[in-house]
Formats: structure tokens, sequence, C-alpha cells
């Protein structure tokens, strides 16, 4: 019973940050596609709203219709089988054109040696960063909250492409490895244990994501 309570719980926030995000008085302005380079090495890209297939035209949408619609992705993602981590990253997401966020993220990926998706806010993510500026990596980061209306999409995809919707969500020469402390299985445990194994230096310099 307490398992059950702490997921209607869940769902009923889920669902009311969902809303918030689809009224008209939160949402974020689209702002203009933009690189700012973080140092010599590394890019912090921010992306347009291109990819939100919807937007708030101030219909009046009720909470309610909201809701339901979020509870009802939710549902559908856990019958198609996704646990509950990704069928909330799912219904977070919201109705969006799959196939242009399939193809953004191919493009982020194949755009640098070693590409990190992240929150700026997460401590995953910074101790990730951390762990490549030490070994004197170069890479990119490409933020999922900012903004959170174009991430959530391609967070949800990277999460069925991967089998994880965790981040930091590293990937190195187009291969995904895992995030900071954990991944999906021995070709992709994270870059600590890959440090650890003395293998994360090795595939950066094969790639071109470490100088020799």
């Amino acid at each position: 019973m307490a398992s059950a309570q702490r997921i209607s719980v869940a769902l009923v926030a889920l669902c009311f940050l969902q809303s918030l995000l689809s009224c008209s008085s939160f949402t974020a302005t689209p702002i203009s596609p933009t690189t700012v380079k973080t140092g010599p090495k590394n890019q912090l890209i921010h992306r347009s709203s291109r990819l939100a297939s919807t937007t708030t035209d101030g219909d009046g949408s009720s909470f309610l219709d909201n809701v339901t619609k979020t509870y009802d992705i939710f549902q559908k993602a856990r019958s198609d089988g996704y646990d509950f981590k990704q069928s909330t990253a799912i219904a977070l997401a919201g109705e969006y054109d799959a196939d242009a966020v399939k193809a953004e993220i191919e493009e982020q990926i194949d755009s640098a040696p070693c590409v990190m998706f992240t929150w700026e806010a997460s401590p995953a993510c910074k101790k990730a960063i951390k762990y490549l500026d030490v070994a004197g990596a170069k890479y990119k980061i490409v933020r999922l909250d900012d903004p959170w209306e174009d991430g959530n999409p391609i967070r949800a995809e990277l999460g069925k492409k991967v089998g994880r919707s965790s981040v930091p969500c590293i990937f190195i020469g187009g291969e995904y490895v895992g995030g900071f402390d954990g991944g999906v299985g021995d070709e992709s445990p994270g870059i600590l244990e890959m440090a650890f194994k003395g293998t994360l230096r090795e595939k950066l310099m094969a790639v071109g994501a470490l100088d020799a």
C-alpha cells in the first residue's frame, strides 16, 4: 500500500508539473539558436524551440484535461513495457514529433567526439563534467533543461535509445558509454568505472577527444 501511495503522489505531482508547463503563463520564451563557448575545448549548446510540436494558444484548456492527457501518456508507456522512470520521462515529454527528436539526437551525437546530455543542476552531471575536465577531455554539452519543452522529448527518446533515462547521458565516438557512475551493461558502465578500469582515457584518445 505504501508503494502504491508513493506512486499515486508521484503521478499527481507529475501531472501538476506538466499542466503548469502547458499553461500560457508558464510557457518559456523561445530563444534563438546559440552556441556558447565554455572554454577553449568545450561547447555548451542552447537549442531553439523548433522541436516542440505543440504550443499553447490560450484556448482555455483546462487543468483537468492536461492532467488526464499526461496520465494517459504515462499509462500507455507502462502498457508498452517501459519502467516507471522511463514512463515518467515519456509523460513529461507530452506530445512531440518523435522522428524530428530522434534526428536531433543523432545530429548531436555525431557533432563531436564526446557528447554529454545534461541537466545543469544535476549533481551527477556536475561530477561527470569535473571528471572529464580532470582527464583533459574535449566534449560538447547538450542541456536538456534549457528549455525544458525541448529537453523533455529528447530525454524520453534517449531513454528509449539506450535503455536508461538518467542524466548525464554520455556518448564517446558515437557510442553510449553510460552516465557518471552507472549505465546499462558492461559496454556502458559509466565514465567513473571506465576511469577505474583505465579505459576512459583510451577511448577518449581513440576518437580524438583527448590530446595525446
